[in-house]
């Protein structure tokens, strides 16, 4: 796989690296780097992403040389941190994806999500990496490509990223020695958690904003369940300091007897969109994304949907995650 993989990018001069338009740490992350070990070797390299990236992930140095407006001009396509066409379709509209069929491309992804991109492309996928960045490294490291320190700090931000600081149930031994031999090829924990922290400093305008948000959780399904509703109206208000998302999503999976955290988002065109958070031994996000056609991890996993009803599609993610987490404890017994 590695090998195969490396023959594409040899015989390639200008690169294209895909996010879904969901971007997070680990998609971020896997795209820095990619750049940096890609352009050490010589490569043209464009980092895209349909959407602009999240403001909280502005402690990864250089994601504002991601790019919104998709290149017409590149032999290689790299797809980084999903294998879902339903979280690229902003990237793959026709006029892109005429582009995307004509040239070879690969997907690099970790999810147990299984592969519905549309055109012909080499998946080089291991589910047992805590992260995309962790089977980029695996990658470089089997081929004999060079990390140089800013590469070894975009892996680490993706490792610690989509493994919490190396504290979810899927980090492994090989995720703790990867984080280890970026640290001896120059990453900083220190540097990445202080730059991370500076990120997630909040205007009072954005902390009165959170209490709003904590004040209208609503709780489901015997307690089990945190939902809260974040209207386009907020989205455009106060996405440029901040997810809204992000702000409350994690308190929520901290509150007494709840097992999942989602926060639903409501756009103008219909469209819905939920995160999904699970605490340790409620292994259902994927299973409640799948739901609704998203997907992810065991523990954090995403969907989109359209729906002129929002209450429509709150009552059924209601019923569905009411019905899985009775699933999976049956399962259990």
């Amino acid at each position: 796989m590695f090998e195969q993989a490396k023959k594409i990018v040899d015989d390639a001069s200008r690169i294209v690296i895909i996010q879904a338009e969901n971007p997070d740490g680990d998609s971020l992350g896997s795209s820095l780097a990619l750049e940096e070990i890609l352009g050490d070797l010589g490569k043209e390299v464009v980092m895209y992403c349909p959407v602009n990236i999240p403001s909280y992930l502005g402690y990864a140095k250089g994601w504002d040389r991601v790019t919104d407006e998709f290149p017409r001009n590149f032999d290689l396509s790299i797809i980084v941190d999903t294998a879902s066409a339903t979280l690229l379709e902003r990237a793959i509209v026709p006029e892109n994806l005429s582009l995307l069929k004509q040239h070879p491309s690969i997907v690099i992804d970790h999810h147990m999500t299984e592969g519905t991109i549309p055109f012909e492309h080499l998946a080089m996928t291991d589910s047992t990496r805590v992260a995309t960045g962790e089977l980029i490294y695996a990658w470089a490291k089997d081929v004999g490509w060079t990390i140089n320190p800013q590469a070894a700090d975009h892996l680490t931000v993706s490792i610690l990223a989509d493994s919490l600081g190396l504290m979810t149930e899927n980090t492994t031994s090989t995720s703790i020695r990867t984080v280890s031999e970026l640290v001896d090829l120059g990453a900083s924990l220190s540097d990445i958690d202080n730059r991370r922290r500076e990120f997630m400093r909040k205007s009072p305008e954005i902390l009165a904003y959170k209490a709003k948000l904590i004040e209208r959780i609503e709780y489901h399904a015997d307690g089990q369940l945190a939902l809260v509703h974040i209207p386009w109206e907020e989205i455009t208000e106060y996405s440029s300091q901040y997810n809204p998302s992000m702000l409350v999503i994690d308190e929520m999976r901290l509150v007494t007897g709840v097992r999942v955290a989602i926060a639903l988002k409501t756009y103008p065109d219909g469209k819905v969109t939920g995160k999904i958070r699970c605490n340790s031994g409620s292994k259902v996000a994927e299973q409640i994304a799948g739901y609704f056609g998203g997907g992810g991890h065991a523990y954090v996993a995403g969907f989109r949907t359209y729906s002129d009803n929002y209450e429509e599609v709150r009552r059924d993610l209601i019923g569905a995650v009411d019905r899985i987490l009775t699933e999976y404890d049956k399962s259990k017994e």
